[in-house]
């Protein structure tokens, strides 16, 4: 988005950003539509077990009943890989670049706050936001695990349901990055999503460069501006540990 003139007053300028960065008003289809996307790629991104291996023909089909769309067209270009690659060579693949890749974790509240009480507090807000929409938060995984926070957006609409995605732009982004440089077929699920958000600033460009070559560090694993704790430092690594997360499960229902 081009820069606005500065004669713009700031409070001005500051509603036209977010104007311009708020989900469009969707149709009834659209709205529709979106659900369904987002329900896909809230699945997708699942720990490949046997039950979502054996919903790949399932899966396969639904995505190829999309409306043709930039989104749809990176959903294909994955199944076209998940549908016939070997199961027992999926979930090797699965493992090496979601749980041995800090670049590319799936939880959501690292990229922000790394492992710290802000951390803590960020997982806390969203389990009572999901209890508050009367969502079941008792599954086992950690409420900013990616599939967890896209199944709340597929189900709770474009409103609230993704208000708790959209601070992540530049979380995902570095996800992006890091599957695709690993050469992992998962990174088309990533640009799918990507392209039902709103387009990156500068800043969210900016902002991602670092970590995307490097790495986030040991300690200081947030990504600036968010990762800060207090007044720029980050809390002892061992101010919060969360849990291990429980085997993801994989549910298709409501694909039909």
């Amino acid at each position: 988005m081009s820069p606005l003139p500065a004669t713009v007053p700031a409070l001005v300028r500051s509603r036209l950003r977010a104007a311009v960065r708020r989900p469009p008003r969707l149709s009834p289809q659209e709205t529709e539509e979106r659900a369904l996307l987002l329900r896909l790629i809230s699945l997708l991104p699942q720990y490949p077990d046997a039950e979502l291996a054996a919903a790949r023909g399932e899966l396969t089909d639904t995505v190829r009943g999309l409306r043709p769309t930039p989104a749809a067209g990176r959903l294909t270009a994955f199944t076209a890989w998940f549908a016939t690659e070997e199961p027992e060579s999926l979930e090797p693949h699965y493992v090496e670049v979601f749980d041995l890749r800090r670049k590319s974790s799936l939880y959501l509240t690292y990229y922000l706050h790394g492992d710290t009480r802000r951390r803590g507090m960020a997982l806390l807000a969203l389990a009572n936001r999901y209890k508050a929409a009367g969502r079941d938060v008792d599954g086992g995984e950690l409420p900013d695990h990616l599939p967890v926070v896209l199944e709340f957006a597929a189900l709770a609409g474009t409103g609230a349901g993704e208000a708790p995605l959209r601070p992540h732009r530049r979380g995902l982004d570095l996800i992006h990055r890091s599957l695709k440089d690993a050469g992992s077929p998962y990174h088309h699920v990533l640009a799918a999503l990507l392209t039902l958000l709103p387009p990156p600033t500068d800043a969210d460009q900016e902002a991602v460069t670092k970590p995307a070559a490097e790495g986030p560090p040991n300690e200081e694993v947030g990504l600036d501006p968010y990762g800060a704790h207090g007044a720029g430092a980050f809390a002892p690594p061992d101010a919060f540990v969360p849990p291990p997360p429980a085997p993801p499960t994989c549910r298709t229902e409501g694909l039909r």
